[in-house]
């Protein structure tokens, strides 16, 4: 399979503002996606001034931003401020708080309201189901399932991404995102059971070249690669 065969859309996830516009520039990059932990790796202080920033410039592909309070009430103001930010704004919002309080509430409030959101950290189908079921049918939405954090724990993530998206087909404006992608191989079984999107890092990014390549032109680099480095690193017997 070829890069132009994929069906599914791919989007950049990171934080550092040279590769965010980097890959948006790639016209097979059809969004963003970034959340604080990301931010706070690349020692972004100033959240709302780094987020206006990337808005001069990314203004016509999907970019999620996410809110940080662990409060109901004050993770429904924050979404609001954010999403008046840009009409290609998703807010990203966890499927829960940290006490585990569901957030399904807030995310019927805010997409009756108009508001794009991108729920994520989601593992579960109960969880998934009770997004779709929170979601305004006539607003577009991204449901975020953790497939590569689902698989550490040694779960095959593609029977539970293929019932996803069924269960998902049931809002017409609502997309399944296949989330913390491990390996290049996730990208076409997430494209295989029909998630229309897939978050990619920088590092996997990079990796994109290799899709449909040769393996017998892949044995032979490797070989080659081990041969240069036993001979840059001097090796005798």
């Amino acid at each position: 399979m070829k890069l132009e065969d994929l069906k599914i859309k791919i989007f950049a996830d990171g934080a550092d503002k040279a590769a965010m516009l980097e890959t948006y520039a790639k016209s097979y990059i059809k969004g963003l996606t970034t959340n604080p932990t990301l931010m706070a790796k690349v020692g972004i202080t100033d959240y709302e001034a780094f987020a206006k920033d990337i808005l001069t410039t990314i203004t016509d592909k999907h970019l999620s931003l996410e809110v940080f309070s662990d409060d109901l009430d004050e993770m429904e103001r924050q979404a609001l401020k954010i999403a008046s930010w840009g009409d290609n704004v998703y807010v990203k919002l966890p499927i829960t708080n940290t006490k585990g309080t569901s957030t399904c509430g807030i995310v019927r409030k805010l997409t009756a309201q108009g508001v794009k959101v991108n729920v994520t950290a989601i593992m579960t189908l109960a969880q998934v189901r009770d997004v779709v079921l929170s979601l305004e049918k006539d607003v577009p939405s991204c449901i975020s399932v953790f497939a590569g954090r689902i698989a550490d724990t040694g779960v095959d993530p593609v029977p539970l991404m293929s019932a996803a998206v069924a269960l998902a087909s049931a809002n017409a404006h609502a997309e399944i995102i296949w989330a913390s992608p491990r390996e290049l191989l996730n990208i076409v079984q997430a494209d295989a059971v029909g998630c229309q999107i897939i978050t990619v890092t920088n590092d996997l990014l990079k990796k994109l070249p290799f899709l449909g390549y040769d393996l017998s032109s892949y044995s032979l680099d490797t070989v080659k690669m081990f041969r240069e480095d036993a001979v840059r690193a001097g090796f005798v017997l």
